[in-house]
């Protein structure tokens, strides 16, 4: 993040801001989304009016990658350039208590200005969850998709083979998406048992187009219920066509765990 000419400097000229990486979990039930939109709260929107409180001007933050209304995240990373002059762990206290419960700074720290949360990622972890039983715990019921017929587990992970590697993912992407290249290349998934009902579907690789991780949930979902074969996934990624993969899976059953760098 090149330093702006409008930063204030000190007595030699430099400039007295500096770029700061920030670590973020939140809980995205009450919120439109990661990106700040002219109506609703969202993640974006309430960082940067607490940054703006605390550094007595607007600051921009830049994520590493949108989630949309719903989707919670473990590890969001976003960055900007700030003059306030708080250590990092200052900074990171003063942001929680301008910020509501929903939304926490878990890390602060300053890096250099050539670092930007999203042109610097080189790759990112998401984690989607079902209650597969057929009572759901009221606790969860904003944090995983509740499936209550049973589920063939060896199936979707015979399915899920498929999807590791570089394909092209254009079959399992917001149809509305303008993408430049409709090819990723995933590094792992996986099925996780946690429990005696508990599914986590565990995926990582270099970069997801918008609805991608939910969209391969609800086809993946669709072989553990019998509707499709396992082998339906590999023929979907050979000819991608989104009106013949599966439904998007519900968005409050999805995390974003992690952000590489």
């Amino acid at each position: 993040m090149p330093p702006s000419e409008a930063e204030p400097l000190d007595r030699h000229g430099r400039s007295l801001a500096r770029t700061i990486r920030l670590t973020i979990a939140y809980d995205g039930t009450e919120f439109v989304g990661w990106q700040r939109q002219e109506n609703g709260v969202s993640i974006q929107g309430a960082i940067e009016d607490a940054l703006a409180t605390i550094d007595g001007a607007p600051v921009t933050l830049h994520g590493a990658g949108r989630t949309d209304a719903g989707v919670h995240a473990l590890g969001q990373v976003a960055s900007a350039r700030i003059t306030a002059q708080l250590d990092d762990q200052t900074m990171g206290r003063a942001l929680n208590a301008n910020l509501p419960e929903a939304i926490r700074i878990i890390g602060v720290e300053t890096v250099p200005d050539d670092f930007h949360a999203r042109f610097s990622a080189t790759g990112k972890s998401y984690k989607y969850r079902i209650w597969n039983g057929t009572a759901m715990p009221p606790f969860i019921r904003l944090y995983a998709w509740h499936i209550p017929e049973p589920l063939d587990l060896g199936a979707m992970r015979e399915a899920t083979r498929a999807i590791v590697g570089e394909h092209d993912f254009a079959g399992f992407r917001y149809a509305q998406s303008v993408n430049l290249t409709t090819v990723r290349r995933v590094r792992a998934a996986s099925w996780r048992v946690s429990g005696e009902s508990l599914l986590e579907f565990e995926i990582s690789g270099e970069g997801f187009m918008r609805y991608m991780v939910r969209s391969l949930v609800g086809t993946l979902v669709e072989v553990g219920r019998g509707q499709r074969p396992a082998a339906d996934l590999g023929r979907l990624l050979e000819t991608p066509d989104r009106s013949a993969a599966g439904r998007t899976a519900p968005a409050h059953g999805l995390f974003l765990v992690k952000v590489a760098y």
